[in-house]
């Protein structure tokens, strides 16, 4: 498969702290940067082997199966951004510079994949840190698209980690107002999705925070929102700029899902920057209903 990821690197100290692209932290921030682009040359590049000898080191290729063309772009603001620390060489990433707001740079990844169309298998969006780290995740989207009506997206579950917490992992989009999505979606139209993998039953639903700071399309998924009047609207009515980017174009375009709680993990992307995981929280539980 040929892979177009775009990432929005914006790095401000003095920001605020509310996003840890505007937090005094540059070490933590260039850390997740790193760990954003190498994961996705690590696990979905051609760059792999098995050591099948060892004392004078044999290698065999690897995956081979799933040998996929990698490209990755980074767009970046003015001198707001970690790249001269970065320590990776252009192979791993194209920098594209522009002129926009920070917080705005998710409407100029929308312009590189669209500047792209047709010359990749999948056009993918990604927060700083996020990182990806399951092989199988494109296989899973193929699979999803292939059981789903053609207006069905399937956007991951953010989860984050630590040791020594109440929680090892915690799953970070909990709902928002119902008010606030329904403006353009109504998940109770087709709420649920359900399919078999490797005989387990997987569920899929909508929610009212469909909200995942990233997406990977498909490039009749990608052509139909680039032909969309909306496309590039830079409407930030959902939160904010940045969550309006990755998330607000795609609700207008398609009925977006996530994997069922009881399933999350069945696609899901690490939130690096801890921002709920590790922070005075009350639990309570209720029984999943799904």
């Amino acid at each position: 498969m040929n892979l177009l990821f775009t990432i929005a690197h914006f790095f401000d100290p003095g920001g605020g702290a509310f996003y840890g692209s505007t937090g005094p932290n540059a070490q933590a921030r260039l850390q997740s940067l790193r760990n954003t682009i190498t994961a996705l040359h690590q696990h979905f590049g051609d760059n792999q082997a098995k050591l099948i000898q060892t004392g004078r080191t044999v290698l065999e290729p690897v995956n081979v199966d799933k040998t996929n063309n990698v490209q990755v772009m980074v767009a970046t603001t003015g001198d707001q951004h970690l790249l001269g620390e970065l320590g990776l060489s252009t192979d791993y990433y194209e920098h594209a510079p522009t002129d926009a707001e920070g917080m705005h740079l998710g409407f100029e990844c929308q312009k590189l994949l669209r500047d792209r169309l047709g010359d990749f298998d999948f056009y993918c969006y990604l927060e700083d840190d996020l990182i990806l780290q399951d092989a199988d995740f494109f296989t899973k989207l193929s699979w999803f698209a292939s059981h789903a009506p053609a207006d069905a997206v399937l956007l991951p579950n953010r989860f984050e980690l630590a040791v020594g917490e109440e929680h090892n992992k915690l799953y970070i989009d909990g709902g928002i107002s119902p008010a606030i999505a329904s403006r353009w979606q109504n998940i109770d139209h087709r709420h649920r999705i359900r399919g078999k993998v490797m005989g387990h039953e997987i569920r899929f639903e909508k929610t009212n925070n469909p909200h995942s700071g990233c997406y990977f399309l498909n490039e009749g998924q990608m052509r139909a929102w680039c032909d969309a009047p909306h496309f590039l609207d830079y409407d930030t009515a959902f939160g904010g700029p940045l969550e309006s980017a990755a998330t607000l174009g795609l609700m207008k375009s398609f009925h977006l899902y996530k994997p069922a709680a009881r399933n999350a993990s069945f696609l899901e992307v690490h939130h690096s920057h801890n921002r709920y995981l590790g922070q005075p929280l009350k639990f309570n539980y209720q029984a999943d209903g799904s």
